[in-house]
């Protein structure tokens, strides 16, 4: 009976302090509220929907492939285009912050004229530098670079006249400011002939915009294209797995519940297809830098080809995810509400 008695005391005594454990996760659950519950539920639905769709792609790596190959072809070719273009413009850039005006002064002009005017034209705020050449210069320079020294000999006088190299300010260097200063120029006395280098300029300035606007053309089709193949993939997918659309219908689930998947797709056919265009772009870029690079410096030119900036490389695979992102959203907006279960039954009927 004591033995008894003191076994019901001990089991009646309070268990001590810091020994209680609460259930695993029980604790926690009680901290966190409703909507936190549900965001968390939210995300993690849509991090098993992304890891099922990826694994999905991986276990058709030839149909995916073929599929990244078409999108990455599509891409990479305005992409490389643009590059092209760019650099065409940076060199042409290039020439024309060194483009001059030539001002040739009348034969009797002496040698006060040149310098006043030489004076005059460089306080002036639309032209930056003033060089001048004089005769004697000038016939010193065609004689060393001509070969016809002995004829030169013959002439009774110097025939060349003085000189005056003008840069124009950056301001007016287009087309509107350079023609408003020759008119200007040629309104000055002893000014024998105004010449200006920029026709050429002008016209290879003109034929790189409309190259621009053509693979902007270009780019636009091409993306049409790439929404249209990811489309009828996605088409594709919805049919092969139709059955389980259906079954997830009948059940209950939502058209984003049963979007949700494909959207995916969509998403990682994009990144593939973005990541196999920059690859074939630097690859590209690898193999005609050799050649370019030896072109250009026959031509004593600076011209190179430039790659993608990390801030490019990002446009390009967003780009890349927002066309895949759309090619699915369309085929999924078309072809999943064509699977209902009731127009399935009434059709059965």
């Amino acid at each position: 009976m004591a033995a008894n008695r003191g076994v019901s005391r001990a089991s009646q005594k309070p268990p001590a302090k810091g020994k209680e454990r609460p259930a695993p996760g029980r604790g926690a659950a009680r901290s966190r509220t409703p909507l936190q519950e549900l965001l968390g539920s939210y995300l993690s639905h849509h991090r098993k929907t992304a890891k099922d769709s990826a694994q999905r792609l991986w276990r058709s790596p030839v149909a995916s492939l073929m599929t990244w190959m078409v999108m990455g072809i599509a891409l990479a070719l305005p992409v490389g285009m643009l590059l092209l273009l760019g650099s065409l413009q940076g060199v042409s850039a290039g020439w024309d912050s060194t483009a001059r005006i030539t001002l040739y002064l009348e034969q009797n002009a002496g040698g006060d004229t040149l310098d006043r005017m030489r004076i005059q034209l460089a306080s002036r705020k639309d032209i930056t530098d003033v060089t001048v050449i004089t005769r004697e210069e000038a016939l010193a320079e065609f004689r060393a670079s001509s070969g016809l020294a002995d004829a030169l000999d013959y002439l009774d006088e110097n025939p060349l006249p003085d000189t005056l190299l003008l840069t124009p300010s950056a301001d007016i260097r287009n087309k509107q400011g350079m023609e408003a200063l020759v008119d200007e120029l040629e309104q000055v006395d002893a000014v024998a002939r105004v010449q200006v280098d920029l026709g050429w300029l002008q016209r290879l300035n003109t034929i790189t915009d409309l190259l621009g606007r053509g693979v902007w053309a270009l780019a636009l089709l091409l993306g049409a294209a790439v929404v249209l193949v990811i489309g009828n993939t996605i088409r594709l997918a919805i049919e092969n797995r139709r059955d389980e659309i259906l079954v997830a219908k009948l059940v209950g689930g939502t058209d984003a519940f049963v979007r949700r998947p494909f959207l995916y797709t969509g998403i990682w056919y994009g990144l593939g297809g973005g990541i196999i265009a920059f690859v074939l772009l630097e690859l590209t870029l690898w193999w005609m830098s050799g050649p370019v690079e030896h072109l250009a410096s026959l031509y004593r030119s600076q011209f190179e080809l430039s790659g993608l900036t990390f801030e490019g490389t990002f446009a390009l695979l967003l780009a890349s995810v927002l066309l895949g992102w759309l090619g699915a959203w369309l085929a999924v907006k078309r072809h999943l509400d064509a699977i209902e279960p009731n127009q399935i039954e009434a059709g059965h009927a």
